[in-house]
């Protein structure tokens, strides 16, 4: 296999130098301890897997409210940063570098994980057809409730605070979560924001959470360090938008005149067909004056191809990496790939998240 593509060049993100242009994608795996602390398992994980250019972390929620689902990191506890601080001292050892994921969930919840069990909120109380991961297994969503005016504040604060704390548990840098149809990107699109006042109606006041975010956190982590991650058509999670372009050519503009370092974009259905609706991707790529991450089935040839014509710079590979601690190698020797076991992507211990044997491991079983 040719090592000249450009998938395994060095890259310039800000003000720190990727070793190539693959990125591990966050990818949710259940598996945090008491008080919502990373596993110590993800030590090992995260540093397996660090010969990724750039590793963005499983979504970690902002707030008590933020959460979704159970057993996922947070990063609003000082024990939470303590136990993150050890992931990304072990990625820095091994030569990698790793931001963070910035997620509030919205909706997207469970009473059983609210304050007192109360309702999740959302910009409208419109519950969304879906289903959550909570006491071992899949359940339906709770009816959420509207945020206040007077709350939207305090949501734009935690993901100011929560880049603060990322920035103490020496993340290189945070991702905004805005994409599948969590609270940002129900907020942004028209099918989960039924508002009347200064966050609905209008293209400009829907996307006005979104941008209000990003603003807080590039000042507080530097817009060469803070990358977003949007998904302009998924019907993940029960969203829709009428009219998707003229909203992420708008939201686009407005990101790229902040100066966010990257764009994480997930193009089609998440996880899904990469055609599901009609979309200018090329749109989002010219208006964007950062680096542009393209995101969803990806493989080495559709890689290859896309960074060849200038249409990415960087690309995000997920579920590969779950099964593949050593990605990188993999692709560049064109070596055949583990299959992941979908039986343990949500909780559970070790096996399914750091036992999958490495390439060298399977070429030398006695080492």
């Amino acid at each position: 296999m040719s090592t000249s593509s450009k998938l395994f060049e060095p890259y310039k993100l800000g003000p720190i130098t990727l070793s190539n242009r693959i990125v591990m994608a966050p990818l949710t795996r259940n598996r945090a301890v008491a008080g919502l602390v990373p596993n110590p398992l993800a030590v090992d994980y995260y540093g397996q897997r660090a010969s990724a250019g750039l590793l963005v972390t499983e979504a970690s929620q902002i707030s008590q409210q933020g959460q979704g689902y159970q057993d996922t990191p947070g990063i609003y506890s000082r024990e939470q940063v303590a136990g993150w601080r050890k992931v990304t001292n072990r990625v820095h050892e091994r030569g990698g570098r790793i931001f963070i994921q910035l997620w509030h969930v919205g909706r997207i919840s469970h009473t059983s994980l609210q304050a007192k069990g109360g309702a999740p909120v959302a910009p409208s109380a419109i519950p969304a057809k879906g289903k959550t991961f909570v006491n071992g297994t899949f359940a339906d969503v709770s009816a959420p409730r509207a945020l206040t005016l007077e709350e939207i504040p305090g949501i734009i604060e935690g993901f100011r605070r929560g880049a603060a704390n990322a920035l103490e548990a020496g993340f290189d840098g945070v991702e905004i979560h805005g994409a599948n149809g969590y609270l940002l990107d129900q907020f942004a699109k028209d099918g989960a924001n039924k508002r009347t006042d200064a966050y609905g109606g209008s293209i400009e006041n829907r996307a006005k959470l979104m941008l209000e975010v990003s603003k807080a956190v590039a000042a507080e982590a530097g817009a060469e360090r803070t990358g977003i991650r949007i998904s302009p058509v998924t019907p993940a999670n029960d969203i829709s938008d009428s009219n998707p372009q003229p909203l992420f050519d708008y939201i686009v503009d407005h990101l790229s005149a902040l100066k966010l370092v990257y764009l994480h974009v997930i193009e089609g259905a998440t996880g899904g067909p990469r055609d599901i609706a009609l979309f200018d991707y090329a749109s989002l790529r010219k208006r964007f004056a950062g680096a542009y991450m393209a995101n969803n089935g990806y493989d080495l040839e559709l890689a290859n191809k896309v960074l060849a014509a200038g249409e990415a710079d960087l690309i995000a590979f997920g579920k590969l990496f779950i099964s593949n601690p050593d990605l990188v190698e993999r692709l560049k020797h064109g070596a055949p790939l583990n299959a992941p076991d979908k039986a343990t992507f949500y909780g559970g211990g070790a096996k399914g998240y750091t036992d999958y044997p490495t390439l060298s491991a399977a070429l030398d079983p006695a080492e």
